[in-house]
């Protein structure tokens, strides 16, 4: 995808519903960023995003897929470190079942975040499982370069095989858990954006279709894939999880 398109064309509710919010996102200041890893944990730190990935092992690169719950989708190249480093990083205890990730809070340099009908601040969660999974991503750059504001900077989550409002942007908490957390949008309206949120062609959101979506840059339309194409890395996660409901993982 043309960097200028993955850039310019992004969803960040806390400052504002329109795609085009680069200009509003500059007030972040993401240097210096304290990030808090508490919760179900050994020892709690508050560290700078900074000395975080520095801790976590240094930078990688990762080419994925994003497909967002808008049948809209683009493919980008990420870098930061695999999510299962900050885990093993935090060593949670053994009841620890979930990790919550927590967004800034603000409403002073957000103006979305004003708006009171939202349960700010943004909050999504995983599963421990699904947070040390191989494709599960904490993204501090894109296209080789630190992450632009209205992405998520300073660091964000990315998780390919999910729909893109799980991959919660300016995370300043995470939080190991023994209770599913509730999700931003799961808590505005479950039957259309769920914890799950696994990428389904098959399963429909309520007001559009996900068969299909709409490459950035192209105008082109493909057809969408299971898992959004990465089956082989995660379907064993969701293994026996809804016998009698498979769309449960998908809502």
């Amino acid at each position: 995808t043309p960097e200028e398109d993955a850039t310019s064309y992004t969803n960040f509710y806390e400052f504002g519903s329109s795609k085009n919010i680069t200009r509003r996102a500059q007030k972040l200041i993401t240097d210096p960023w304290m990030v808090t890893i508490d919760g179900l944990v050994e020892t709690e730190l508050q560290l700078d995003a900074e000395d975080l990935i520095a801790r976590a092992g240094g930078l990688e690169e990762r080419l994925y897929r994003h497909r967002c719950v808008e049948a809209w989708a683009m493919a980008v190249p990420w870098s930061g470190v695999p999510l299962a480093k900050l885990v093993a990083l935090a060593n949670p205890r053994a009841e620890a079942k979930y990790l919550r990730m927590e967004t800034f809070f603000d409403p002073s340099i957000a103006p979305g975040q004003k708006q009171d009908w939202y349960p700010w601040p943004y909050v999504e969660g995983l599963t421990l499982d699904e947070a040390t999974n191989e494709l599960a991503f904490l993204a501090t750059g894109i296209y080789g370069k630190p992450m632009p504001a209205q992405n998520g900077a300073p660091i964000r989550l990315v998780t390919p095989w999910k729909y893109g409002f799980k991959s919660v942007k300016s995370i300043t908490r995470f939080t190991f858990t023994d209770e599913r957390p509730v999700s931003f949008w799961e808590h505005l309206n479950a039957r259309e954006y769920g914890f799950w949120a696994n990428v389904n062609p098959d399963v429909s959101h309520p007001r559009w279709s996900q068969k299909t979506e709409r490459l950035l840059g192209s105008n082109k339309n493909v057809p969408t894939q299971i898992f959004n194409g990465y089956g082989a890395q995660v379907a064993s996660l969701y293994d026996g999880m809804f016998p009698n409901d498979g769309r449960a993982l998908f809502h």
